[in-house]
């Protein structure tokens, strides 16, 4: 098995026979879904996201990053299965006795949708550019950190070497781009590459399918492409049509006119089981529901900037508004049940990662008298109006941004105004939409804000973002969704990440989680249940992740719409989750109907959907 790195001695992962067995040749033409139907071998998918980026070397947001990885592969992917790392481009991989010199051989029957092969320089100066410009690090910078040099060995063989050794050398989910297309492109954009939106069509990649338009507001195409070595999709075409509410959108599923709905809320999915032609898909989610203090923000070199309420730079008054919050009531009266109550910042799907404070280790469980007792200690006297004022004289009046879009960020902001209230505090409620809040974030410009992110098998990522390295440059540039640093988080940051030994590496991420949790500056609410659903009298089989138990949106790599066939296209009839991967043939349509145009405005849109 090639799953994780051991010490000195590691040899190499043969993972030829993996390959072979996730690669299913053939697959027939997909025909019509049901007598009658317009675009009939259509998949079509309700989205409420738009699109921020189509650059690979910037795009974050859930929407974009599915769409673009359909439109390029990476060295290694995530089996549909097990969630253990599979491969891609390259076909197998070893590391040194050091454990400081990684080489990937590559597939030698990879072309580009230009009709160039793909070799091992294109990955080379893919991953170099990410190391040497940062502009060029936005989406994958964290990936390429601790890389000394990247070189090529022929055209088929990748060397890369660490400066010390790097956990993540199995996760690198980097979108390799052909050089011959994008080195220009660098050279023309210079300071302003990160702004470039790659619209410049088709555009070309080495996936299955290639994004050939984008009208803004209205639809983003992309085609199949025929020569995949994978293998090309059962559906001739996949839509994703904007629906600015949810309800519309399960409207629409329900009267056949979209395929596929995610994000349901329990209302939305309960009033969908057992209607006829609908399946419903329960999962264990990977994102986290969360709410961040502002602490003060600052640049990396110590620039203050925003206003966030002076009193909040105050630990003790961070843990008592912790305190005052019951996450049990969050899960019940936000979720409908539909969640697991969060500790830790690792989502419990993910074992061994997950951490979540128990026993002593729980000091700040939902206590609303200890919080009290905490903050009269402090010195944080109340007023004649029951407010308190911090030692400085500053009044407890803080604003809190939440997603508009987000039924259940709504429900749990409301539940906070009362449960801040009970220890003091004054909480005004800014239910905003996305790009306000964002706007917020980015300015420094809040209190508490709600926040989110999804959690990938390996949290390498989402850890990442709240080192004092990702504080912004400047303002408005920071990567992660708070302005924490923090001197014992970096150092067991960089010694998770150059742990090999799983189990030892999963103690410090444990460790991680305990800063982040005693901090009280990231604050995790809820792990939200996934629950999604789609038209099983339309689709006959399509590959969950993992399998069984797993989700169809927002996974690790593309095999939910490129396994996905039309129900007249299947061998058999029947519907239900595919157990395996299937092929076929597809060119993919993704439509974002908005109400009138929209910008494209780089990292301006909610952290909730990050990746």
């Amino acid at each position: 098995m090639h799953t994780h790195p051991r010490p000195p001695g590691i040899h190499l992962r043969r993972v030829a026979a993996m390959s072979a067995a996730l690669l299913l040749v053939g697959g027939s033409t997909a025909a019509p879904a049901t007598a009658g139907t317009d675009d009939l071998d259509t998949f079509t998918i309700a989205v409420t996201q738009q699109v921020d980026t189509f650059n690979p070397f910037v795009a974050q947001l859930a929407v974009t990053t599915n769409v673009l990885g359909h439109v390029y592969d990476t060295l290694v992917t995530v089996d549909p299965e097990t969630n253990e790392p599979a491969p891609a481009l390259a076909q197998e991989w070893e590391a040194g006795d050091d454990g400081l010199t990684w080489t990937f051989e590559l597939r030698d029957d990879v072309v580009f949708t230009d009709g160039e092969p793909l070799t091992a320089d294109d990955v080379v100066w893919t991953l170099t550019t990410i190391m040497e410009d940062g502009a060029a690090a936005i989406a994958s910078g964290s990936y390429v950190a601790g890389f000394e040099s990247v070189t090529a060995e022929g055209d088929h063989t990748v060397v890369v070497q660490l400066a010390e050794p790097q956990a993540t050398m199995e996760s690198l989910a980097v979108p390799i781009v052909p050089r011959h297309v994008w080195e220009p492109i660098l050279e023309e954009e210079g300071d302003a590459f990160a702004d470039y939106p790659n619209e410049e069509f088709p555009v070309v990649g080495s996936g299955p399918f290639t994004l050939v338009g984008h009208e803004p507001g209205e639809s983003i195409t992309l085609e199949a492409n025929p020569d995949h070595w994978r293998g090309a999709p059962g559906f001739d075409q996949v839509v994703l049509r904007y629906y600015s509410e949810k309800d519309a959108a399960v409207e629409a599923l329900r009267g056949g006119e979209v395929t596929f709905v995610y994000e349901l809320t329990e209302a939305q999915a309960s009033s969908l089981e057992g209607v006829e032609g609908i399946t419903v898909n329960h999962a264990d989610g990977k994102r986290f529901q969360a709410f961040t203090i502002n602490p003060g923000a600052r640049t990396q070199d110590g620039e203050g900037f925003g206003d966030g309420h002076p009193a909040l730079a105050d630990r003790t008054l961070r843990q008592a508004i912790v305190t005052a919050i019951d996450n049990d009531e969050i899960v019940e009266l936000a979720h409908g049940g539909q969640a697991v109550a969060a500790g830790g910042y690792v989502p419990a799907r993910y074992g061994d990662f997950h951490w979540s404070p128990e026993g002593e280790e729980d000091f700040l469980a939902f206590d609303p008298d200890a919080a009290n007792a905490m903050l009269d200690e402090a010195g944080y006297e109340r007023g004649e109006d029951g407010v308190r004022v911090s030692p400085d004289g500053d009044r407890l009046e803080l604003r809190m941004h939440v997603h508009r879009d987000r039924p259940a960020n709504v429900n749990a902001g409301l539940i906070l105004v009362e449960r801040l209230a009970d220890i003091g505090i004054e909480v005004e409620n800014l239910t905003v939409d996305p790009g306000v809040l964002s706007d917020a974030l980015y300015a420094a410009e809040y209190d508490l804000i709600f926040t989110g992110w999804t959690v990938n098998p390996d949290p390498d990522y989402v850890l990442g973002i709240h080192t004092c390295g990702a504080l912004p440059e400047e303002p408005g540039t920071m990567q992660g969704d708070a302005y924490f640093c923090d001197e014992e988080y970096d150092e067991l940051y960089a010694a998770q990440l150059a742990e090999y030994d799983r189990p030892t590496r999963a103690g410090i991420i444990h460790e991680l989680q305990e800063v982040l949790y005693r901090e009280a500056v990231v604050n995790v609410l809820a792990y939200p249940n996934i629950m999604e659903a789609y038209r099983s009298d339309q689709v006959s089989d399509i590959q969950i992740q993992p399998d069984p138990g797993g989700n169809i949106w927002g996974q690790d790599g593309y095999w939910a719409w490129w396994s996905a066939r039309p129900v007249a296209a299947a061998d058999s009839g029947g519907d239900g989750l595919s157990t395996g991967v299937l092929a076929g043939v597809g060119v993919v349509v993704v439509v974002l109907v908005a109400a009138g145009a929209f910008a494209l405005v780089r990292r301006r849109a909610t952290l909730e959907d990050r990746e």
